[in-house]
């Protein structure tokens, strides 16, 4: 187990000895089973050690759902109150739960069956023997499943195996082999608190309904401007749907900086507006630029080096290109942390040329922002305290849960005359307190989930230290892995060197490419190899890991790693299985 305070289950030690099959693993998991109500701790009990092997002291298994329980009592009361009466999920519907009628018993039993089916996912999660993923394709699942809505409800037992199946299906990012999305991992802390907002199921667009949330978020976001390097944690900030709209924000506000008429008469009041962002810069920016009326023709895409870091001479090159024929440039994209190579363009120098031409300088942190974190890696991103606004995405480096995006803005108040409309059916002026914390004048959206508490929840259970740790962890694997493979016979790397972030991007060359001479024909030939080991591994559902081309690259694999639950044995899995499901090809 990870020690108290680190945020995470270590669930895959070195030695083996961390895996939930080991008898001594799951004797320990059981102990804390039993705390469980329900019939939930004996379940979990049994999934671990199987029906041939129980502790005594668990009592057994409660029967199967739906073979030996009792029938629900035959009185017409609904809710059924009888004290001996079995729950009968086959005879109860959504109308017997709370608050339909006054159903206490069945809606905490029901609920219970679903922690259950959740609880048993998380154990099977870590789990290596399980697998990643149970792939079928989609017509396969469509004919297998009716998934149609009915104009009937159907019973709860029918409700139950829905979430079962949902999650048989689902894929397991929290898995250790599990390499695909620059978002994995299995947070607890970060889980309960994403259970606890679900609950709380309010609404952040206000104090008087989200007081305590409003608060987690005005300290969060102080904290991380200070991390950036903003004197005092200065500033202002949201947390938005993800990076795409935390970039369109930033975009946003530098148009309303640089002509604050636009709000009021839109884009025909102003002149042709340039961005300028790297080749290798997330499409969020065209994006944007698209949605806000700017045009994608707008946006300009600056060279980047062998490593995929912009160069700053071509920047400067094509502000004054901009300039010459007319055009206004209004902001550059700096990206720390690309999407495929992992790069981080050189920040005091863009910060420099944004100075120069009083341009506004955004840093798209996304990927890269968690490195903040790390004592040993935050040079990375040196030049970003010089930004006039951040995206920074927890939910990817730092592992915590789906959806948490930050944009940070080094400006106070600026987002607010940006985006507040004075909706007087929500930001009453005549309140009873201070009125700068309704936050919800200075969002895009009016509806906005609480995303904030399972940052704050974990930063509370891990520390800045817990953070570190999990970052320097994964970095050294990705450096464990370029390691092995740099000089491995059947492997080459995309880029020279090693990476600054934890993409590791390379090719696998199967004995029969080996070969051939580097012409045409190997190129269409290799084009195809990472795309049918993907779709292997995906049908065995062992692991998974990205590919793609980049400019004349064909198909690569693009590993990334942000599990702390990762090790070296998974790593070393991943290059045996490649070589496994490509040897053929």
């Amino acid at each position: 187990m990870a020690s108290p305070g680190s945020g995470f289950w270590s669930f895959g030690s070195e030695d083996g000895s961390g895996d939930p099959e080991n008898p001594g693993t799951a004797r320990a998991w059981c102990q804390v089973a039993q705390k469980f109500t329900g019939g939930i701790g004996n379940k979990l009990c049994a999934l671990l050690y199987g029906d041939a092997e129980k502790p005594a002291e668990s009592g057994g298994s409660q029967p199967p759902r739906g073979t030996s329980r009792k029938a629900a009592c035959a009185c017409n009361q609904k809710p059924c109150s009888c004290p001996k009466a079995e729950v009968n999920y086959a005879f109860l519907h959504a109308t017997d739960l709370l608050p339909a009628c006054d159903g206490e018993r069945p809606t905490l039993a029901f609920l219970q069956e679903v922690m259950d089916i959740l609880l048993q996912y998380v154990v099977k999660s870590f789990d290596r023997s399980t697998k990643v993923i149970d792939f079928h394709y989609p017509n396969e699942l469509l004919q297998e499943y009716n998934w149609e809505l009915a104009d009937q409800p159907q019973n709860l037992e029918e409700i139950l195996m829905h979430c079962q199946t949902t999650l048989k299906y689902a894929i397991k990012t929290g898995h250790p082999r599990y390499f695909n999305q620059l978002s994995t991992g299995l947070d607890m802390v970060g889980l309960a608190a994403d259970w606890l907002t679900s609950t709380a199921n309010t609404n952040m667009f206000t104090y008087e309904i989200a007081p305590v949330f409003v608060l987690l978020e005005y300290v969060t976001l102080k904290k991380m401007r200070e991390i950036i390097g903003w004197p005092g944690g200065s500033g202002d900030g949201i947390f938005s749907p993800g990076g795409a709209i935390s970039n369109m924000y930033a975009m946003l506000i530098a148009r309303f900086k640089m002509f604050p008429e636009v709000k009021e008469k839109g884009m025909a009041a102003v002149p042709r507006l340039i961005a300028f962002t790297s080749e290798h810069s997330h499409f969020s920016l065209k994006k944007g630029a698209a949605a806000l009326g700017i045009g994608t023709d707008s946006v300009i895409l600056i060279k980047c080096d062998e490593r995929g870091k912009m160069i700053p001479s071509d920047l400067e090159r094509r502000i004054l290109e901009a300039k010459q024929k007319g055009f206004v440039p209004f902001l550059v994209s700096a990206t720390a942390g690309t999407t495929v190579y992992g790069a981080f363009d050189p920040l005091l120098a863009v910060a420099d040329i944004c100075k120069k031409y009083k341009i506004w300088m955004h840093v798209d942190a996304a990927w890269g922002g968690g490195l903040l974190m790390s004592r040993k890696h935050k040079w990375k991103l040196s030049g970003v305290e010089r930004a006039n606004s951040v995206t920074w995405n927890p939910h990817k480096m730092m592992g915590v849960p789906l959806q948490c995006s930050a944009l940070l803005v080094r400006e106070e108040g600026l987002m607010q005359s940006c985006n507040q409309m004075h909706a007087s059916y929500l930001f009453q002026q005549d309140k009873h307190y201070d009125l700068s914390y309704d936050t919800g004048d200075k969002a895009l959206q009016c509806g906005r989930h609480v995303d904030v508490f399972k940052l704050w929840l974990m930063w509370r259970a891990k520390g800045t230290t817990g953070f570190e740790a999990h970052i320097d962890k994964c970095l050294e694997l990705a450096e464990y892995l370029y390691n092995i493979i740099k000089n491995r016979e059947g492997y080459e790397m995309v880029f020279d060197g090693k990476p600054q972030h934890t993409n590791v991007c390379f090719w696998y060359v199967p004995p029969s490419l080996r070969v051939l001479d580097n012409n045409e024909e190997r190129l269409s030939r290799l084009s195809k190899v990472a795309p049918v080991i993907k779709a292997r591994m995906m049908e065995y559902g062992t692991t998974m890991v990205s590919y793609q081309p980049l400019g004349d690259k064909v198909n690569f694999f693009r590993m990334v790693i942000s599990n702390p639950a990762a090790t070296h044995q998974d790593i070393d899995f991943l290059i045996e299985e490649i070589e496994r499901l490509g040897q053929d090809l």
